[in-house]
């Protein structure tokens, strides 16, 4: 019968009962609960002073001598054994049945090396089950010993790297993005977050500077897409390999998915888009369709590239790879003021000849297009759009070398951003002319600032003032483009969203039947979520990749240009790095004009928190 004061078991806890009525109410370790009698187990009738007096209120006693005398006693419970109490064996272990007693030899059952039972039915086991539970309960106990000094090391930063690694992998885990927490942080008492598990890989020397975990923080493959993508069907093209197209890009590119023609046209111009047309095989539902829309668009980086869609398909679909290529064209007609007054969309196949800016930026052929994009941007300017023009910077990594690359500016490549943004414009109005669930981009207006600066401050400022995109099925303005209805539909092998615009458009050209809104925008989101983790991926792998670069160089002094001052701290950029840093203005430098140039000393570089410090020379 329970009474106040007995010992008792609770959820396998030593629980002391302080009332007994319609339930029971116990003291434990972690506080008072009421249970019903079904949810204990009665040890001992007591009287318990506190669960605290359990501890240490036995003493120690050689376990397999004990279990030797209850063998030689009761015999083993697999071979016939008689059973017997809690009692009995608290009694031949300890010389007394006391509370401290009773749990000390419930905790031996629930060991479950030497016996096996409950309170009321214990039994021995036998040789050759204690022999093994005992090479497990040795191995348990010095696995926790070899643990708790690793955390002592991991406290102190003396990782053995050979040694420690079984018990790193966590750690890692949670650096790489793949875990939210992190036992050995929690037990080391140190912050549970990516940034401090990144920088104890790197203090212990676990993961070399170089290593770059970004890729997988953000979710994003390093291998490449391996759903296989059919070759182009039999369908009716229209030929227009008679016809020049170029495919302007950059020399290293080796996935060209555009192309332009341009004829002048009396006051205005004709212009075809020439897009690679993977969806052509890659059709909604696929295996290649899921892979690409989980990717979310090809991923550049720095080390090397994960393309969306199999690069097996790109000699057949990438313009001009082969003699000649399907394509998906825009033929666009321009009045004499640039405005879009009439849009086609048509399969095709054309002859591409391939061209790096700078063969284009010298070929007499490209002369025309230069100029008319010229006359385009100054429209879209004239619309309010915001041009932003910063150096850019390539970054190679081979092996342990770093390379940057400085990018210069070319007319051509300024002439082939026009021609997307005119296809982008002429895709989305003949869609919405068609009432074509179809993706469309916009911008809100951002506070644009009273007086906008010259040169790289001018263009911080409007960098700053501009608000996200929006990726929708209806169209809007886009602010920044100074368009008032945009799409993008030139980079279908690059990214999923240009793919799921040429299977709507396709869909609609071959009288098949096209996404509906509600799961165009399922598919959209979907792209949308994975694109934004590769757009990360590639920031802070880039970012990764400078500060690696910068670790080797330290004291080294750049040239900067003062974008913004706000008090005693200003903001640069380093053309050189292609990156923005804040550094504090000494008095004497406060005088420095915006666009001005500075010298800057590199003082430390902190990898994990994506951070450099400069001071003005």
């Amino acid at each position: 019968m329970l009474k106040e004061r007995a010992l008792c078991v609770y959820k396998q806890k030593p629980a002391l009962i302080t009332a007994v009525g319609d339930k029971i109410t116990l003291q434990t370790a972690s506080g008072e609960f009421r249970v019903r009698l079904k949810d204990i187990e009665l040890l001992h009738g007591g009287p318990l002073v506190s669960v605290a007096a359990l501890e240490g209120a036995v003493p120690q006693v050689n376990m397999r001598e004990v279990w030797e005398l209850c063998l030689d006693e009761y015999g083993a419970g697999d071979a016939g054994g008689r059973c017997f109490s809690l009692r009995d064996l608290a009694e031949l272990a300890y010389g007394e049945f006391t509370p401290a007693a009773a749990w000390a030899a419930y905790m031996l059952l629930l060991e479950g090396v030497y016996f096996n039972g409950s309170p009321d039915t214990v039994t021995v086991r036998g040789g050759a089950e204690v022999e093994a539970a005992e090479q497990r309960l040795n191995g348990k106990r010095l696995d926790s010993a070899n643990r708790a000094a690793f955390i002592e090391r991991l406290r102190s930063g003396n990782v053995d790297v050979a040694a420690d690694g079984q018990y790193m992998q966590d750690v890692e885990a949670l650096a790489l993005g793949r875990a939210i927490k992190s036992r050995s942080l929690r037990e080391a008492g140190i912050d549970e977050s990516p940034v401090a598990a990144h920088r104890l890989l790197l203090k212990t020397g676990y993961w070399k500077p170089s290593f770059n975990p970004n890729p997988s923080r953000f979710g994003v493959s390093l291998m490449p897409a391996a759903a296989a993508v059919p070759p182009p069907p039999e369908e009716e093209r229209v030929d227009l390999t008679a016809m020049p197209a170029f495919a302007i890009d950059n020399a290293w590119s080796d996935d060209p998915d555009d192309a332009v023609s341009f004829e002048p046209d009396g006051d205005g111009a004709l212009l075809y888009v020439h897009v690679a047309d993977p969806a052509a095989s890659v059709r909604d539902g696929t295996e290649a369709d899921k892979e690409a829309f989980s990717r979310g668009a090809t991923f550049y980086a720095p080390e090397g590239v994960a393309a969306m869609i199999n690069a097996a398909a790109f000699p057949f679909y990438a313009l001009g790879l082969s003699e000649t290529s399907p394509a998906l064209t825009f033929k666009i007609r321009l009045d004499r003021k640039r405005v879009v007054s009439g849009v086609e969309v048509f399969c095709s196949t054309v002859r591409v000849t391939r061209l790096s800016y700078e063969e284009a930026d010298g070929d007499s052929r490209i002369a025309p297009l230069i100029e008319f994009a010229a006359s385009c941007l100054e429209r879209r300017l004239d619309m309010g759009a915001a041009l932003i023009e910063f150096p850019e910077l390539r970054v190679v990594v081979r092996g342990e070398q770093i390379e940057l690359i400085p990018l210069q500016s070319y007319k051509s490549a300024a002439a082939v951003r026009e021609c997307m943004l005119l296809a982008g414009e002429a895709a989305a109005r003949w869609a919405l002319e068609r009432s074509l669930p179809f993706p469309y981009i916009s911008q809100e207006t951002g506070d644009f600032p009273n007086v906008i600066y010259e040169g790289l401050a001018g263009s911080y400022q409007l960098r700053r003032c501009m608000r996200p995109r929006v990726l929708s099925t209806r169209p809007g303005w886009h602010w920044g483009l100074g368009l008032d209805i945009y799409s993008q539909v030139t980079s279908p092998l690059r990214r999923s969203a240009d793919l799921l615009a040429h299977q709507q458009i396709r869909a609609f050209l071959h009288g098949e039947m096209p996404l509906d809104e509600n799961a165009l925008l399922l598919k959209l989101g979907a792209a949308e979520r994975a694109t934004l983790g590769v757009a990360r991926a590639e920031r802070a792998s880039l970012l990764h990749w400078k500060l690696v670069y910068l670790l080797d160089r330290p004291d080294s002094v750049w040239e900067g240009v003062l974008l913004e001052k706000s008090g005693p701290r200003a903001v640069f950029f380093i053309p050189a790095l292609g990156m923005e840093v804040s550094c504090a203005l000494e008095r004497g430098g406060r005088d420095i004009p915006l666009n001005g140039p500075v010298s800057l000393r590199l003082k430390s570089v902190n990898i994990p928190d994506y951070s450099a410090g400069f001071v003005v020379c």
